[in-house]
């Protein structure tokens, strides 16, 4: 690991009298083969006019034959596989097709502004799961609802799976059993000779007021490029060949919804929030381009488009590091080639807003349902907002990811996830940084993932808090 390479290495040089007049040893830092694969989340010339129903039949057609070979091998080649239209009550059968879990409990601005049954507006609520609600399956002409082993708190609008079952006389399908489409087929991993890394960050929350963690923000920059510690410590920062901000580096306080409704004369002397924080996002940006290749993923509060997938930031945003080509501007979510191993994540939106609308807590669990789902958003564009395709989903896994992340979870956790045909997959929960002083670090030889965390001086810490940085 990480932290086991830096130990290796002398621990006293910084106590101890130079060697001799010159600076010192140069460490070069490894320089990785790198190809991004992000070409199917650009979204070219934008048509707002279609109707979202398109983008729920593709994503039916395109799963129907994946679903269909996973329940011939779970349920043996003779199953009957069927559509709704030819559903014989009490028929043993399969059916292919789309959740929709009706949620009394989901907003609706329908709802809201109802004069008819003068509601008031519906309190922010963490989970909008209850006890009415209700599982339907649909394909392209029908719908049926869904009763028996399948849990119904745990599923989610959008997701497409193979149930078995039979139809009852009263019109409910009777669920025995169901299965997912599971991990997609993967490319073999390259047998890498020597451990190098990548540092995985998000939610850095500029802008915001918390001086400390600008202070652990800076001491994670002094470490990547080499100006922290001593020589041990440095040779393992060398190692370190690339950094992914993954999402939200900007701070929720930036965006001022008020601004829009003052009147003019309130607000033509006054500055966007926004704009500080992008000024000083560049200069850290700066900073770290100088030294590694960085990869920069647009979050929910960051100045971009408010859709999935959210397209890069602008270059005219960051003056100061846009003239670095290590600086990579990159959609949401994002893929890339980073030496044969194939990195996929986004910054957290399709992760949190499974949680809200299921049963489930843990993001890892969820990142891990998603990838058993074969879709990177099954929830939009139901209750998460997207771009409405017409001809293909662009959020179905094709292939299998080596690393799998997600970003601006609450805390640090990971997983290697083994396939049914040897797939292996690290599942990797980037921990909001501003809140939690956490950034991760995933070998590329090993797939070991092991957390970094800085701590600075706090204010409800006691007087004998001292500044440091551990793996």
């Amino acid at each position: 690991m990480f932290s086991d390479i830096m130990a290796k290495k002398e621990a006293s040089s910084l106590l101890c009298r130079p060697a001799s007049e010159d600076q010192g040893p140069v460490f070069e830092r490894m320089s990785l083969a790198y190809s991004p694969c992000s070409e199917r989340f650009t979204v070219g010339e934008r048509t707002f006019s279609r109707q979202y129903a398109h983008i729920y039949a593709a994503r039916l057609m395109q799963m129907r034959p994946l679903l269909s070979e996973r329940a011939q091998q779970k349920w043996g080649s003779e199953v009957l596989i069927r559509k709704l239209c030819d559903l014989q009550p009490g028929e043993q059968c399969c059916i292919v097709g789309t959740l929709f879990k009706r949620m009394e409990l989901q907003p609706s601005i329908l709802k809201e502004i109802s004069d008819e049954h003068n509601l008031l507006p519906q309190p922010a609520r963490a989970k909008y799961i209850s006890e009415t609600d209700e599982l339907i399956l649909e394909d392209e002409l029908q719908r049926i609802k869904l009763e028996g082993k399948i849990d119904r708190d745990k599923c989610v609008t959008g997701s497409v799976i193979a149930i078995y079952g039979a139809e009852k006389n009263d019109g409910m399908f009777t669920v025995e059993e169901f299965c997912m489409a599971d991990l997609p087929p993967q490319t073999q991993r390259p047998a890498l000779t020597s451990d190098s890394f990548v540092l995985l960050v998000s939610g850095l929350g500029l802008g915001s007021s918390q001086a400390d963690s600008m202070l652990g923000l800076q001491l994670l920059v002094d470490m990547v490029t080499g100006q922290l510690g001593d020589q041990g410590e440095q040779s393992g920062a060398a190692k370190i060949s690339r950094v992914l901000l993954a999402g939200n580096l900007l701070s929720q306080s930036t965006q001022d919804k008020d601004a829009s409704t003052k009147p003019k004369y309130l607000t033509k002397k006054t500055q966007a929030g926004s704009v500080e924080a992008i000024r000083l996002l560049d200069e850290l940006l700066c900073q770290l381009a100088a030294s590694v290749p960085v990869d920069v993923m647009p979050g929910h509060h960051d100045p971009t488009n408010y859709t999935l997938p959210q397209q890069p930031f602008h270059c005219c945003m960051f003056p100061l590091s846009s003239v670095y080509p290590t600086l990579q501007l990159v959609s949401n979510p994002h893929q890339a080639n980073i030496d044969g191993v194939r990195f996929l994540g986004t910054s957290g939106q399709n992760v949190c807003d499974i949680q809200r609308y299921s049963s489930m807590d843990s993001h890892l669990e969820i990142l891990e349902d998603t990838l058993r789902l074969r879709h990177l958003a099954p929830t939009a564009p139901d209750t998460l907002g997207c771009y409405p395709f017409y001809q293909k989903d662009p959020f179905i896994l094709e292939e299998c990811p080596h690393v799998y992340f997600s970003g601006n979870a609450p805390t640090f956790d990971s997983k290697l996830l083994k396939g049914p045909d040897g797939q292996e997959v690290l599942l990797v929960t980037i921990p909001h940084f501003s809140s939690t002083q956490t950034a991760c670090l995933v070998n590329l030889r090993t797939l070991a993932c092991e957390p970094i965390s800085f701590s600075a001086f706090s204010a409800d810490d006691d007087e004998e808090s001292e500044m440091n940085v551990s793996h």
